[in-house]
Protein backbone atom coordinates (compact mmCIF):
# COMPACT_ATOMS: atom_id res chain seq x y z
CA UNK A 1 0.00 0.00 0.00
CA UNK A 2 1.40 3.40 -0.95
CA UNK A 3 2.13 6.12 1.58
CA UNK A 4 -0.85 8.13 0.30
CA UNK A 5 -3.13 5.13 0.72
CA UNK A 6 -1.72 4.41 4.18
CA UNK A 7 -2.66 7.93 5.18
CA UNK A 8 -6.21 7.23 4.02
CA UNK A 9 -6.72 4.18 6.23
CA UNK A 10 -7.73 6.12 9.34
CA UNK A 11 -10.31 8.14 7.41
CA UNK A 12 -11.93 5.09 5.83
CA UNK A 13 -11.85 3.15 9.13
CA UNK A 14 -13.58 6.07 10.85
CA UNK A 15 -16.22 6.34 8.14
CA UNK A 16 -16.90 2.59 8.22
CA UNK A 17 -17.30 2.72 12.00
CA UNK A 18 -19.76 5.60 11.67
CA UNK A 19 -21.83 3.67 9.11
CA UNK A 20 -21.93 0.63 11.39
CA UNK A 21 -22.92 2.82 14.34
CA UNK A 22 -25.81 4.31 12.36
CA UNK A 23 -26.95 0.83 11.32
CA UNK A 24 -26.77 -0.40 14.93
CA UNK A 25 -29.06 2.44 16.00
CA UNK A 26 -31.73 1.03 13.67
CA UNK A 27 -31.47 -2.72 14.13
CA UNK A 28 -29.72 -5.50 15.98
CA UNK A 29 -29.86 -7.55 12.78
CA UNK A 30 -26.50 -8.20 11.15
CA UNK A 31 -26.12 -5.98 8.08
CA UNK A 32 -23.15 -6.60 5.80
CA UNK A 33 -21.16 -3.58 4.68
CA UNK A 34 -20.14 -3.87 1.02
CA UNK A 35 -17.59 -1.28 -0.10
CA UNK A 36 -18.33 -0.02 -3.61
CA UNK A 37 -14.94 0.75 -5.13
CA UNK A 38 -16.15 1.81 -8.58
CA UNK A 39 -14.04 4.65 -10.05
CA UNK A 40 -11.60 4.54 -7.13
CA UNK A 41 -8.00 3.29 -7.49
CA UNK A 42 -7.16 -0.37 -6.95
CA UNK A 43 -5.79 0.52 -3.51
CA UNK A 44 -9.38 1.02 -2.34
CA UNK A 45 -9.66 -2.77 -2.16
CA UNK A 46 -7.01 -2.80 0.56
CA UNK A 47 -8.60 0.14 2.33
CA UNK A 48 -11.95 -1.66 2.44
CA UNK A 49 -10.30 -4.68 4.05
CA UNK A 50 -8.44 -2.49 6.55
CA UNK A 51 -11.73 -0.83 7.50
CA UNK A 52 -13.34 -4.19 8.25
CA UNK A 53 -15.81 -4.18 5.37
CA UNK A 54 -17.47 -7.49 4.54
CA UNK A 55 -16.97 -7.39 0.75
CA UNK A 56 -16.02 -5.13 -2.12
CA UNK A 57 -18.13 -4.41 -5.19
CA UNK A 58 -17.52 -3.17 -8.71
CA UNK A 59 -19.97 -2.02 -11.38
CA UNK A 60 -18.04 -2.46 -14.62
CA UNK A 61 -16.47 -5.63 -15.98
CA UNK A 62 -13.55 -3.85 -17.64
CA UNK A 63 -12.68 -1.87 -14.51
CA UNK A 64 -12.97 -4.96 -12.33
CA UNK A 65 -10.69 -6.99 -14.60
CA UNK A 66 -8.11 -4.20 -14.66
CA UNK A 67 -8.05 -3.89 -10.86
CA UNK A 68 -7.94 -7.63 -10.33
CA UNK A 69 -4.78 -7.74 -12.45
CA UNK A 70 -2.91 -5.47 -10.02
CA UNK A 71 -4.72 -5.70 -6.68
CA UNK A 72 -5.35 -8.50 -4.22
CA UNK A 73 -8.01 -8.72 -1.58
CA UNK A 74 -9.05 -11.14 1.14
CA UNK A 75 -12.64 -9.92 0.78
CA UNK A 76 -15.31 -11.48 -1.43
CA UNK A 77 -15.80 -9.61 -4.70
CA UNK A 78 -19.36 -8.72 -5.70
CA UNK A 79 -20.45 -7.58 -9.14
CA UNK A 80 -23.30 -5.07 -8.85
CA UNK A 81 -23.62 -3.42 -12.27
CA UNK A 82 -25.45 -4.26 -15.45
CA UNK A 83 -23.52 -6.85 -17.40
CA UNK A 84 -23.84 -8.22 -20.89
CA UNK A 85 -23.54 -11.95 -21.41
CA UNK A 86 -20.38 -11.50 -23.49
CA UNK A 87 -18.62 -9.77 -20.57
CA UNK A 88 -19.24 -12.54 -18.04
CA UNK A 89 -16.23 -14.56 -19.19
CA UNK A 90 -13.78 -11.71 -18.53
CA UNK A 91 -14.56 -11.58 -14.79
CA UNK A 92 -15.94 -15.04 -14.03
CA UNK A 93 -12.72 -16.03 -12.27
CA UNK A 94 -12.82 -12.98 -10.00
CA UNK A 95 -16.45 -12.53 -8.97
CA UNK A 96 -17.68 -14.34 -5.86
CA UNK A 97 -21.25 -13.00 -5.89
CA UNK A 98 -23.22 -11.74 -8.89
CA UNK A 99 -25.78 -9.32 -7.46
CA UNK A 100 -27.25 -7.88 -10.65
CA UNK A 101 -28.76 -10.85 -12.47
CA UNK A 102 -31.95 -9.59 -14.09
CA UNK A 103 -32.46 -11.84 -17.11
CA UNK A 104 -32.21 -15.51 -17.97
CA UNK A 105 -29.56 -15.06 -20.68
CA UNK A 106 -27.06 -13.59 -18.20
CA UNK A 107 -27.89 -16.28 -15.65
CA UNK A 108 -27.26 -18.98 -18.25
CA UNK A 109 -23.88 -17.51 -19.15
CA UNK A 110 -22.85 -17.26 -15.49
CA UNK A 111 -23.88 -20.89 -14.99
CA UNK A 112 -21.78 -21.86 -18.01
CA UNK A 113 -18.68 -19.91 -16.96
CA UNK A 114 -18.96 -20.32 -13.18
CA UNK A 115 -21.08 -23.39 -12.37
CA UNK A 116 -22.82 -23.19 -9.01
CA UNK A 117 -22.01 -19.49 -8.59
CA UNK A 118 -23.79 -17.41 -5.95
CA UNK A 119 -26.22 -14.92 -7.47
CA UNK A 120 -28.87 -12.41 -6.46
CA UNK A 121 -31.92 -11.54 -8.52
CA UNK A 122 -32.05 -7.81 -9.24
CA UNK A 123 -35.55 -6.35 -9.18
CA UNK A 124 -36.56 -2.95 -10.54
CA UNK A 125 -39.07 -1.58 -8.06
CA UNK A 126 -39.10 2.03 -9.27
CA UNK A 127 -40.03 1.56 -12.93
CA UNK A 128 -37.10 3.74 -13.97
CA UNK A 129 -35.71 2.53 -17.33
CA UNK A 130 -32.22 3.72 -16.37
CA UNK A 131 -32.08 1.16 -13.58
CA UNK A 132 -31.45 -2.53 -14.11
CA UNK A 133 -33.63 -5.26 -12.72
CA UNK A 134 -36.46 -7.51 -13.76
CA UNK A 135 -40.07 -6.51 -13.17
CA UNK A 136 -41.40 -7.58 -9.76
CA UNK A 137 -43.87 -10.01 -11.31
CA UNK A 138 -41.03 -11.73 -13.20
CA UNK A 139 -38.78 -12.30 -10.16
CA UNK A 140 -40.22 -15.69 -9.23
CA UNK A 141 -39.85 -17.13 -12.73
CA UNK A 142 -36.32 -15.79 -13.04
CA UNK A 143 -35.27 -17.25 -9.69
CA UNK A 144 -36.72 -20.62 -10.71
CA UNK A 145 -34.80 -20.56 -13.99
CA UNK A 146 -31.57 -19.62 -12.21
CA UNK A 147 -31.99 -22.45 -9.74
CA UNK A 148 -32.64 -24.83 -12.63
CA UNK A 149 -29.19 -24.01 -14.06
CA UNK A 150 -27.53 -24.95 -10.76
CA UNK A 151 -26.87 -21.40 -9.56
CA UNK A 152 -27.17 -20.65 -5.84
CA UNK A 153 -29.73 -17.87 -5.54
CA UNK A 154 -28.87 -16.31 -2.20
CA UNK A 155 -30.73 -13.02 -2.24
CA UNK A 156 -32.49 -10.17 -3.98
CA UNK A 157 -31.11 -6.74 -4.85
CA UNK A 158 -32.61 -3.41 -5.80
CA UNK A 159 -31.75 0.25 -6.29
CA UNK A 160 -33.75 2.92 -4.54
CA UNK A 161 -35.59 5.58 -6.53
CA UNK A 162 -33.69 8.53 -7.93
CA UNK A 163 -36.12 10.98 -6.35
CA UNK A 164 -35.07 11.86 -2.78
CA UNK A 165 -38.47 10.97 -1.32
CA UNK A 166 -38.28 8.98 1.89
CA UNK A 167 -41.76 7.44 1.43
CA UNK A 168 -40.84 6.33 -2.11
CA UNK A 169 -37.56 4.86 -0.89
CA UNK A 170 -39.23 3.05 1.96
CA UNK A 171 -41.92 1.63 -0.34
CA UNK A 172 -39.36 0.23 -2.77
CA UNK A 173 -37.24 -1.30 -0.03
CA UNK A 174 -40.29 -2.74 1.73
CA UNK A 175 -41.37 -4.34 -1.55
CA UNK A 176 -37.99 -6.03 -1.99
CA UNK A 177 -38.19 -7.48 1.51
CA UNK A 178 -41.58 -8.96 0.66
CA UNK A 179 -40.28 -10.43 -2.59
CA UNK A 180 -37.23 -11.93 -0.89
CA UNK A 181 -39.38 -13.42 1.86
CA UNK A 182 -41.86 -14.87 -0.64
CA UNK A 183 -39.03 -16.49 -2.62
CA UNK A 184 -37.20 -17.81 0.46
CA UNK A 185 -34.15 -15.60 -0.10
CA UNK A 186 -32.19 -14.69 3.01
CA UNK A 187 -30.23 -11.72 1.67
CA UNK A 188 -31.75 -8.34 0.78
CA UNK A 189 -29.14 -6.12 -0.79
CA UNK A 190 -30.49 -2.60 -0.73
CA UNK A 191 -29.32 0.79 0.41
CA UNK A 192 -26.40 2.94 -0.72
CA UNK A 193 -24.58 5.97 0.66
CA UNK A 194 -27.60 8.28 0.49
CA UNK A 195 -30.35 5.91 1.54
CA UNK A 196 -28.92 2.99 3.51
CA UNK A 197 -30.68 3.98 6.72
CA UNK A 198 -34.09 3.82 5.02
CA UNK A 199 -33.11 0.44 3.55
CA UNK A 200 -32.00 -0.95 6.91
CA UNK A 201 -35.24 0.19 8.50
CA UNK A 202 -37.13 -1.79 5.85
CA UNK A 203 -35.19 -5.03 6.20
CA UNK A 204 -31.88 -4.72 4.37
CA UNK A 205 -29.25 -7.31 5.26
CA UNK A 206 -26.57 -5.81 3.02
CA UNK A 207 -25.77 -2.19 2.13
CA UNK A 208 -23.58 -1.10 -0.79
CA UNK A 209 -21.65 2.02 0.17
CA UNK A 210 -19.12 3.94 -1.89
CA UNK A 211 -18.92 7.70 -1.41
CA UNK A 212 -19.80 7.49 2.30
CA UNK A 213 -16.61 5.44 2.71
CA UNK A 214 -14.21 6.85 0.14
CA UNK A 215 -15.70 10.22 -0.77
CA UNK A 216 -15.98 11.28 -4.41
CA UNK A 217 -13.13 10.29 -6.70
CA UNK A 218 -10.54 13.05 -6.97
CA UNK A 219 -8.16 13.73 -9.88
CA UNK A 220 -4.98 12.35 -8.33
CA UNK A 221 -6.65 9.03 -7.53
CA UNK A 222 -6.46 9.36 -3.74
CA UNK A 223 -9.31 9.16 -1.26
CA UNK A 224 -11.16 12.43 -0.80
CA UNK A 225 -10.40 14.24 2.45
Amino acid sequence: MSAAESGDVARVVERAADIRRRIAELTDRRVALVAVTKSHPAGAWELAAAAGCDAIAENYAQELAAKAAVARTSLPVHFIGRIQSNKVRSVSGVVDVWQSVDRASVAAEIARRAPGATVFVQVNLTGEPTKGGCAPEEAGRLVASMRATGLLVAGAMTLGPTEPSVPARRAAFRALTRIADDLGLAERSMGMSDDFEDAVAEGSTMVRVGSALFGPRVPDGTIDR
